[in-house]
């Protein structure tokens, strides 16, 4: 059996294009805090997606990763405030989530659009899709302000 000896990461050269060291990357992501009261396994989720998003400094991909991995955050979310939700889809999730008010219209209208950008990569109609941090960081963005804000009110 060979041992393959992979090299230490080095800066996406792409990477170049949003910031100058990777200690800029904290700058991009220091918003993304998790709010308090968010349950843990929605918390580990967005937690991650920020890392992605620090990470796409050496892996330019992560970024378009961390988008797709925040929604899994506000689907766990949805998941704990829906009566019912049980294995239902994400799609019939904002459905009802819309229908139960607990969702707004916007919202419904943000995870729709990420939830087609996730399924056309999870089913193979997608290959590779390269969204540069510039524009993943207002998406998760997104997902941590949707998280907070249904996790502020009580579930019902």
């Amino acid at each position: 059996m060979t041992t393959q000896r992979l090299p230490f990461p080095v800066p996406d050269e792409r990477a170049h294009l949003f910031v100058d060291s990777y200690a800029a990357m904290h700058d991009l992501v220091e918003d993304l805090v998790v709010p308090t009261g968010v349950p843990e396994a929605a918390a580990t989720v967005l937690r991650t997606a920020r890392e992605l998003l620090r990470q796409s400094y050496y892996c330019y991909e992560f970024s378009t990763v961390a988008v797709m991995h925040s929604l899994i955050a506000v689907e766990i979310v949805l998941r704990d405030r829906i009566p019912g939700a049980g294995k239902k889809p994400l799609q019939k999730l904002i459905e009802q989530g819309v229908t139960a008010g607990i969702l707004t219209a916007r919202q419904a209208e943000y995870l729709d659009y990420g939830r087609q950008i996730r399924n056309g990569m999870a089913h193979g109609q997608t290959t590779h899709a390269v969204m540069p941090p510039a524009m993943a960081v207002p998406l998760v963005t997104t997902s941590f302000t949707i998280v907070t804000e249904l996790c502020a009110t009580p579930a019902r």
